[in-house]
């Protein structure tokens, strides 16, 4: 487990895109056994149960960033084994005025980090937002964008640990 800080307050924020990381795209994992309904989505038979683990296992302060919004926590969730999770506004002007380009989760979870080291995984992370984050958050972000046809996979993880540990024990 990678040590993200001593108290909640202090570790850095995850924020955790479904569809694409969560939900691949691509071939769908057996579904478990004892898989609650879907709720009338078969793309959630995709899910794969043991994600939930790995993500808490990384120590970061979990935060839901989907449209999927609280339906996350009531669906999602528990078949990870994830606790009820924060979740970041669909801003009001999703496709309003602003930079061309820039994703409409970008600037509210540079908002919602208020600073704080973040790491933002999502299927649909481009060049914009990553220029933004770097000119708008004073704190260490990684925007780490995942395969949609495999989700997360052994080598995100790693590179997900590989910079949470970086930020313990910077060089």
């Amino acid at each position: 487990m990678v040590m993200c800080g001593s108290a909640a307050a202090e570790r850095p924020l995850l924020f955790l895109d479904v569809d694409g990381p969560l939900i691949p795209f691509g071939t769908p994992h057996p579904p478990p056994p004892t898989a609650p309904a879907d709720h009338g989505n078969p793309l959630l038979a995709r899910l794969d149960p043991t994600l939930g683990a790995r993500l808490l296992a990384l120590g970061c302060s979990l935060v839901w960033a989907t449209t999927w919004m609280e339906e996350a926590n009531e669906v999602v969730a528990p078949r990870l084994g994830l606790p009820r999770l924060p979740v970041l506004d669909l801003p009001e002007e999703a496709d309003g005025p602003g930079l061309r380009g820039l994703h409409w989760k970008t600037r509210p979870l540079v908002e919602w980090a208020g600073g704080r080291p973040f790491v933002w995984v999502d299927d649909e992370i481009g060049a914009v937002d990553r220029q933004w984050v770097a000119a708008a958050h004073p704190g260490p972000a990684l925007l780490h964008c995942v395969d949609p046809a495999r989700g997360l996979q052994d080598a995100d993880f790693r590179a997900l640990g590989d910079w949470l540990a970086a930020l313990d024990h910077p060089s």
